[in-house]
């Protein structure tokens, strides 16, 4: 591989933990209209799945693969250009550890992770659900975090004491980087973890008492774009690199789009789907289906989002691979899917762990409709990509009566963005345009942008706004009828797919 020399612009690194790997990748600033070659490096991990609707990760093997893909990366690029690191990560997904040893109390637990469903619930039926609504803009569900370390607390025999440390993936890898100096997250992340007042940006008394949570172990709340801390020895990067930014992954790619201003939104398709709409620098009321949530924080000023976050799209697209064996790699999906000229009658709801928004039903489960004699691979596989956008459009029909905003475009990123067919038929179904950018790593570019304009990489967000680039635009037809009619079979599905399992 090329390496860059210590003359080149200075460049930040992005450490992007997701939820099966971790990329660390360099950042450059454009020069003129030409932007650098990338230069990455991955590693996977694995996943742990010790009882049904449990999802665990060893955060011991996370923060090994960040280490040797920011070793790999700095090695690649010389580490005199390195003028930052940003970090982007899995949200909700928590754990406990001990400051003086380090060593975790046990795995991760996923932000995938259903086991608290029944505890959620019981808090919902005891009235709960208004006052976690109102202070953290969130469900009770068992996606967010606070759920799962009131488990991890329960169950796991931790000591409560001075030594004890809890946060979600960004501040696990923010403590190992600074050398267990310093224990802090930003609020983007803690308004995934249902203990934080999102208008106060304050850890929540009330919540963190609820969920019977010790607010002296969790992070201090910092500004997503400012400096945290700097590197220590023997973290894969040399000393006193600045870590300058940190947001969730969702969030980060909102950032990454470039999504600066009120109504601008935009979609991850990967394990599951994120739709993320800036609402601005006002915390906005509590709406139905919807999330609300911290995009970032900078030093004088706080950018909200309404969220729709949707379960399972690529996840199907692992299933067809995996589970039942009807391709053989995930890039067959899209040519399977547009071998027929639509789905035959044929609706998949992958409700494999319930559903998100805007229904918010963790009893859902997958559900195929519509099967003939006639009905063929072919036919599923198109129901898997239509799921995709169905999903999405429910999310965003409630994120603008909410937000009383129509989304003039939709942005989109992740490995399903590839499938021009899926982004056509995206765009009918909202009646919006659809743009995909040249680069569609946006989760790492938005860490990158993060800690970039913290360090003074980028000068402002304009220069940002300015290095966006479009690489296909799908525009929607004009007559909504089939779209509609198309929409209203999924709907009926999805009614079908509903409150199945018995509780």
């Amino acid at each position: 591989m090329t390496t860059h020399a210590a003359t080149s612009p200075s460049c930040v690194i992005a450490i992007d933990a997701g939820t099966t790997g971790v990329r660390s990748r360099a950042v450059f600033p454009k020069v003129g209209a030409v932007s650098a070659t990338a230069v990455a490096s991955y590693r996977e991990f694995t996943q742990h799945f010790p009882e049904p609707g449990w999802v665990e990760h060893d955060a011991v093997e996370i923060w090994s693969a960040v280490k040797a893909t920011l070793a790999d990366v700095v090695q690649q690029v010389g580490s005199a250009s390195v003028a930052a690191i940003g970090i982007t990560n899995q949200r909700e997904t928590v754990l406990a550890w001990n400051r003086r040893t380090g060593e975790p109390y046990g795995t991760a637990i996923v932000w995938q992770d259903r086991r608290t469903a029944a505890r959620c619930d019981q808090l919902a039926a005891e009235g709960w659900l208004p006052e976690v609504r109102a202070t953290t803009g969130l469900v009770l569900d068992p996606y967010f975090s606070g759920s799962k370390i009131e488990w991890l607390l329960a169950n796991r025999s931790i000591p409560v004491d001075d030594e004890l440390a809890i946060g979600t993936i960004d501040s696990w890898l923010l403590w190992n980087l600074t050398g267990g100096k310093v224990h802090a997250t930003d609020a983007s992340n803690a308004s995934r973890t249902m203990l934080f007042d999102i208008r106060t940006l304050q850890w929540s008394e009330a919540m963190c008492g609820l969920f019977g949570v010790p607010m002296s172990a969790l992070p201090t709340v910092m500004p997503s774009s400012g400096r945290f801390g700097v590197t220590s020895d023997a973290c894969g990067a040399p000393s006193g690199i600045p870590i300058a930014g940190i947001a969730g992954d969702q969030q980060s790619a909102l950032f990454g789009q470039a999504c600066f201003s009120p109504g601008m939104a935009k979609n991850t398709y990967g394990t599951g789907s994120f739709i993320l709409l800036n609402v601005g620098e006002q915390c906005p009321p509590v709406a139905e289906g919807m999330l609300t949530t911290v995009g970032w924080t900078t030093s004088d000023s706080t950018t909200y989002a309404l969220e729709g976050a949707v379960f399972v799209t690529g996840a199907a697209v692992q299933w067809l691979r995996d589970g039942i064996e009807v391709i053989a790699s995930a890039a067959e999906v899209g040519p399977l899917a547009a071998s027929v000229p639509d789905n035959g009658g044929v609706y998949l709801v992958p409700a494999f762990a319930g559903l998100g928004s805007p229904w918010w039903d963790p009893y859902a489960r997958g559900t195929i409709v519509g099967i003939t004699r006639g009905s063929t691979k072919a036919h599923l596989a198109r129901a898997v990509v239509e799921a995709m956008a169905y999903q999405t459009r429910d999310a965003v029909d409630a994120m603008s009566l909410a937000a009383g905003v129509d989304i003039k475009d939709l942005r989109v990123d992740g490995g399903a963005s590839v499938m021009d067919d899926m982004l056509q038929f995206q765009a009918d179904q909202l009646g919006v345009t659809v743009r995909r950018p040249s680069d569609q790593e946006t989760t790492a570019l938005g860490a990158a942008y993060l800690a970039g304009l913290a360090e003074g990489v980028w000068p402002s967000l304009a220069a940002i706004t300015a290095e966006w680039t479009v690489e296909a635009v799908f525009e929607p037809a004009s007559d909504r009828t089939i779209a509609d009619l198309a929409h209203a079979g999924w709907q009926r599905a999805v009614e079908r797919s509903r409150d199945w399992v018995q509780h």
